[in-house]
């Protein structure tokens, strides 16, 4: 049990996210077999029907070859080796082209028989080395029954017949063994060839070899290549479509890597899960499944000098070899073009791969993957447990991961079989129909659900069996079954329990309504239980209930969640669903099942300061915004009553003539400047932008004039001030108040702009 990968306190949640809103506005092989499991708690991990595999990688060094092309084949090579999961599977490489002289042959070795535990996975990467593009002295053909003939004599010569045999052949072209004279005479050698692929491919069929052809650029045969495919042995991993062996092509060398991964993935029956692919320096994030027990994260560096580290969800930096909490570490090809981390029991989540180069080594993509297999469980369930003999019954097999949680990706259980049926006392087994497509009795589509309908037969007369197995590709099969009685006629206490009310944190509690009818007149005792879900994630309470005689009740059923630490850290990902399955059994009944139903309880993390007290900050924001609001309107009234725009500036001679009238404007940081003009003949106001006067209005009323140097005088609206000794200043019974400040108004003396 994972008790110590735990973080601190969860992050800021959707209360806290609304907050932060308003601030800123303002592989393993998978056809394992469980054996039915009557005991409704989770069975132990079944034993893989095979724990390795036995594959052969026939590499095309024809001349017809890049050196680019080489390279991305022997990288392909080195992926599927080092992502290989299992410390038991054994690799052989080989190149070959064709033999076109007597000094030639057709195939040239590289890697020897060698087992993928951690020293043979370390070795890989130097051997492959060896594949090299041949020159066209040396023999440049295309030799397929050559090829296929190598990769069966070493995947069947001294090796366990139980253990899966599979050869991928890499081609960039079709069969071309015209130049080679071990096939007769130059006019016969196509047909020749011919004969001799199809007596190689029966024998690969007869020697239990899988071909999985790869092509790639515009040369290859894809009709040839599927003939290929489908000349081997036929049954895969798994008794699965996409297990069997399928012919691919690609149009370059770039694709070869990452799709040889996935046929590998698809032969070997692993998950396989690509990644991005970045210069470096980079950050390349990469998920791995829950339902992973074990993973290889491969990178494909495309140089030597590339380092890697390497992150878990919980933002632990981890090693490169040996153990780390609770999960296992082992690097394979640290100093080569190709690396891959084993992982024994991974952490699930989102993993982040750190790529950096120096100088001078930067130009090549780096490209991150995983392959990895894992373990699917299921829970099955009969509702009504116990029904009479003609009835309809509804069956539903929900699929959990291996720590009990509900699975939140499709993608996960991809290509999964479910097979169901129901067998007991009087009648033949009847098959069953389970899907997850939203329709007849399922609710609910992709939500990893399975239901379907049967009808129990008239026949029917003791015991009821449901049973139910999962398989695919990847995973190991889990089958489960659920015992029931038919029910010789009306029970006499009914039971129908509701759906969960609501999510909770670690520690809350949870409720549904149990209604109970018992139509005798004695008491009866139910009791109540959970299963298919790990301890200490929930608990149901109260263990009994007593129904009295004739009562039609219903009572709360408390479902309490466990405390944050038995989560392991896994709710800072997000919410987690956890599956269970609740009995209620009459005790006084023989502990007849009445009710085994499942049910889902949803879990959000404890929320933080933030989230809790987001109304505290969102309140604390919306009144210092009020009261932003109010200064500004304080600051605007106090610049709108002392705005000089609209007075009607007199100017006043020694006689007391008025000599001219100007409306001032709006001024400049509120005071309107101006100049008296021609003083001495034709004195009149005009407006200045450095005038020795300037105006702006009193709160108080009237004016205030300002002259150059500071001094200022107080002028009321029926007084005047002295600007020289023959002219003054007055203001005019119209220097009314503008209504809006800023709008022009229509009527204008003086005949000059505003000065803004």
């Amino acid at each position: 049990m994972r008790t110590d990968r735990r973080r601190g306190p969860a992050g800021t949640g959707r209360a806290g996210r609304a907050a932060l809103s308003v601030l800123a506005g303002a592989a393993v092989l998978m056809s394992l077999t469980a054996p039915a499991a009557p005991d409704p708690e989770p069975a132990a991990a079944a034993a893989p029907a095979f724990a390795s595999v036995n594959y052969a990688v026939a590499v095309d060094q024809s001349a017809s070859l890049a050196p680019e092309d080489i390279k991305a084949e022997k990288a392909a090579a080195a992926r599927i080796a080092l992502g290989d999961v299992s410390a038991t599977s054994h690799i052989t490489v080989f190149g070959f082209a064709a033999a076109e002289s007597a000094d030639q042959r057709a195939v040239d070795p590289a890697c020897p028989r060698t087992r993928l535990d951690a020293a043979g996975r370390e070795s890989i990467g130097g051997c492959v080395e060896k594949l090299r593009g041949r020159k066209k002295s040396e023999g440049t053909g295309t030799d397929f029954p050559s090829a296929i003939r190598q990769g069966v004599h070493e995947l069947s010569s001294g090796t366990d017949p139980s253990v899966p045999r599979v050869l991928f052949l890499l081609t960039d072209g079709e069969m071309d063994v015209t130049g080679s004279p071990q096939y007769g005479d130059p006019a016969h050698r196509e047909a020749e060839g011919k004969r001799q692929l199809e007596r190689e491919l029966k024998n690969a069929a007869a020697k239990n070899v899988q071909i999985w052809p790869l092509g790639f650029g515009p040369a290859p045969d894809k009709e040839q290549l599927d003939r290929i495919a489908a000349g081997g042995y036929q049954k895969g991993c798994v008794d699965l479509p996409s297990a069997r062996p399928t012919a691919r092509k690609v149009s370059g060398a770039k694709d070869v890597g990452p799709v040889l991964e996935r046929i590998f993935a698809a032969a070997h029956c692993l998950r396989y899960q690509p990644g991005p692919s970045k210069r470096p320096p980079a950050t390349l994030p990469i998920t791995i499944s829950p339902l992973a027990t074990v993973g290889s994260i491969v990178v494909d560096k495309g140089s030597p000098e590339v380092t890697v580290t390497y992150t878990d969800p919980l933002g632990n930096k981890v090693p490169t070899t040996g153990t780390f909490q609770d999960s296992t570490f082992e690097l394979a090809g640290g100093g080569n073009t190709v690396e891959a981390l084993k992982i024994i029991d991974p952490v699930p989540g989102r993993w982040k791969v750190d790529v950096k180069a120096p100088e001078g080594h930067r130009s090549l993509p780096v490209g991150v993957s995983v392959l990895w297999q894992g373990e699917l469980r299921g829970s099955i369930t009969m509702d009504p447990p116990s029904p009479q003999a003609g009835q309809k019954a509804t069956v539903t097999m929900r699929l959990q991961t291996r720590e009990g949680y509900e699975i939140k990706d499709p993608a996960d259980y991809a290509g999964l079989k479910v097979s169901s049926e129901l067998t007991g006392d009087g009648f033949a087994p009847v098959p069953l129909r389970l899907t997850d497509d939203g329709k007849g009795p399922d609710p609910t589509k992709s939500d990893g659900s399975f239901s379907g309908t049967v009808t129990v037969p008239e026949s029917a007369d003791g015991a009821l069996k449901v049973s139910g197995t999962l398989t695919a590709s990847g995973l190991s099969a889990d089958t489960r079954s659920e015992g029931g009685q038919v029910s010789p006629g009306a029970l006499p206490v009914t039971t129908a329990l509701g759906p969960v009310r609501g999510e909770g944190h670690p520690g809350d509690t949870v409720t549904a309504n149990l209604s109970v009818t018992n139509t005798t007149d004695a008491p009866h005792t139910l009791r109540l239980s959970l299963a298919d879900v790990r301890a200490g994630l929930l608990g149901v309470s109260p263990a009994e209930i007593v129904v009295k005689p004739g009562a039609s009740t219903t009572h709360e059923i408390r479902l309490r969640i466990g405390e944050a630490k038995a989560f392991e850290g896994r709710l800072d990902d997000g919410p987690l669903g956890i599956g269970g399955t609740v009995t209620v059994q009459d005790t006084t009944d023989d502990n007849r099942t009445l009710v085994r139903t499942p049910l889902s309880v949803q879990v959000t993390a404890e929320p933080g300061l933030l989230d809790r007290y987001w109304w505290v900050l969102v309140g604390a924001v919306a009144l210092a915004v009020v009261g932003v609001l109010l200064a500004l309107a304080w600051i605007r009234q106090r610049r709108g009553r002392r705005d000089p725009y609209g007075l009607m500036l007199h100017l006043i001679s020694e006689d007391g003539d008025v000599l001219g009238v100007h409306k001032a404007g709006h001024g400049q940081k509120q005071w309107y400047a101006f100049d008296i003009a021609e003083a001495h003949s034709n004195p009149r106001i005009e407006r200045r932008a450095h005038g020795q006067y300037a105006v702006q209005r009193s709160p108080e009323g009237g004016a205030v004039l300002r002259r150059r140097g500071g001094a200022r005088t107080r002028l009321t609206a029926n007084g005047r001030v002295e600007l020289t000794d023959r002219l003054s200043l007055a203001l005019g019974e119209d220097s009314v108040r503008p209504t809006a400040p800023g709008r022009p108004d229509p009527v204008s003396t003086g005949g000059h702009d505003d000065y803004l």
